[in-house]
């Protein structure tokens, strides 16, 4: 009985098991929001007096057959029933008001898929929205998912890692914004007239984050050399092992940005800080997922060893090599990790040939993670220029920065009369270049990267066969 309860949707209804993606309404609902894509413009508004704007007629048609195809699929969805009544109006309001930018908050209040975590649960969302790491113009998109909730991450959510927001997610299909290098879905990148108080849910396709590490660890593993523990070898070519390790990482990692000794919010990006700030900030919460990765595989968690490699290969083989060199926290945090590692003789880059040393390699990492959550303690006591030259100084004891870098030559070199936010003008856009090692490997590497634009487990699996 506990089962059966446990699939039965909003009022009752049973969430249904036919895939929608492979209900005839599907196709239309698509086709219809890719027409309307080119016609908007970045704020999601469709100019109609604009040169090779539609008639006002042919955008309201294609807006009714978005609705009347959601209309059929709705009842695969009973879950989403609501979200998908309101979802109709937001569409036909903006149709009536002659397609204006966008305003979707009302459907948007509707959704609630983390009121629903059920593994391999769909959801069909529709929402005008920039796609992050993807397409930066509020384009109408539609993607069908699935949730990915197994028990077991479910157990430690509920005893350990509280996130009540957290959705670990899967593609079943999509329209051309998720046809990128995009790997979420969070609400505030939808079109709205004014944000909510909070925000519910936030979504990560761990099925894609998982085809994108296998394919360019696989790589880079052949071009350097390195031979790996057959556990690991198993993990790079299991994409269903993968996907449970990234969403475990995800959990973990999406609540530390709001968990530890933090100086007062550390991630508001509209503080405008120096990159490197969150560079930091992103491999803090990285490296305490790998962190309690640790003490879990300690306690027997399969998953456990699986995200300490997923954190070493994804941080050290594709984050320093993906991206412009342009600000690219990212990045610099996977160099900064690489370099902390190869000074304490954790990896080797000897005759051309890549070693990590397994054994050491979780103490050495948490050593790391120690020295951030130092930093950020301390930071609660330091004025924020202070903290921001603490950061810099942390990161270049492992990374040399550019030569030409005023902040590097001191404070001194700056013009502290102006406020904070004004020197971070300051700082290159590329602060800390790629070492020798990183500029071989970018070139190698830059194709495998490029291919991974838009995989998803389906495609990996077919180019693997």
């Amino acid at each position: 009985m506990t089962e059966i309860l446990a699939q039965v949707g909003t009022e009752g209804h049973v969430p249904s098991t036919a895939r929608v993606v492979e209900h005839p309404a599907w196709p239309v609902l698509k086709d219809a929001v890719e027409r309307i894509r080119p016609w908007q413009a970045k704020d999601g508004s469709i100019d109609l007096d604009a040169e090779g704007a539609p008639a006002r007629a042919e955008a309201e048609l294609e807006v009714r057959r978005v609705v009347d195809a959601l209309d059929e699929l709705s009842p695969l969805l009973p879950h989403d029933r609501a979200y998908h009544e309101a979802l109709a109006k937001d569409l036909t309001r903006w149709a009536e008001g002659g397609f204006e930018v966008p305003d979707f908050l009302d459907s948007l209040l509707a959704f609630h898929p983390a009121a629903h975590r059920e593994d391999g649960l769909q959801h069909l969302v529709v929402f005008p929205m920039y796609t992050q790491n993807g397409n930066p113009d509020r384009n109408l998109e539609a993607v069908v998912l699935r949730m990915v909730w197994p028990d077991w991450l479910a157990e430690l959510e509920r005893t350990r890692y509280d996130n009540p927001l957290f959705c670990g997610i899967s593609f079943e299909d999509f329209t051309a914004g998720y046809d990128t290098n995009s790997a979420v879905l969070f609400p505030e990148t939808i079109a709205v007239r004014e944000a909510p108080e909070r925000f519910t849910w936030g979504g990560i396709f761990c099925d894609r984050e998982a085809a994108r590490f296998r394919r360019v660890s696989a790589a880079a593993v052949d071009l350097l050399g390195l031979e790996l523990p057959d556990d690991v070898a198993a993990l790079v070519h299991g994409q269903k092992r993968c996907e449970e390790a990234f969403v475990l990482w995800d959990m973990v990692h999406d609540r530390t940005h709001s968990h530890g000794d933090l100086p007062f919010d550390p991630f508001m990006i509209k503080q405008r800080q120096p990159f490197w700030m969150y560079g930091l900030e992103e491999l803090r919460c990285d490296l305490t997922a790998f962190k309690e990765a640790v003490k879990l595989a300690g306690e027997g968690v399969p998953q456990a060893r699986d995200v300490q490699v997923a954190v070493l290969f994804d941080r050290m083989f594709r984050f320093p090599v993906t991206g412009e060199r342009v600000r690219n926290y990212d990045g610099l945090g996977g160099q900064l990790l690489f370099a902390y590692l190869h000074k304490r003789d954790v990896v080797r880059w000897t005759d051309n040939k890549l070693t990590i040393d397994w054994d050491r390699a979780p103490q050495v990492t948490n050593q790391l993670c120690a020295e951030i959550e130092t930093l950020y303690r301390d930071g609660i006591d330091r004025p924020k220029l202070v903290h921001w030259f603490a950061g810099y100084e942390l990161v270049s004891r492992y990374l040399s920065p550019h030569p030409g870098s005023r902040w590097a030559k001191g404070p001194d070199a700056l013009d502290l009369t102006q406020p904070p936010r004004k020197l971070v003008d300051d700082v290159l856009p590329d602060e800390f270049p790629l070492s020798m090692f990183y500029e071989a490997l970018s070139k190698k590497l830059k194709n495998v990267i490029a291919s991974t634009r838009g995989i998803t487990a389906d495609s990996a699996e077919r180019i693997a066969a």
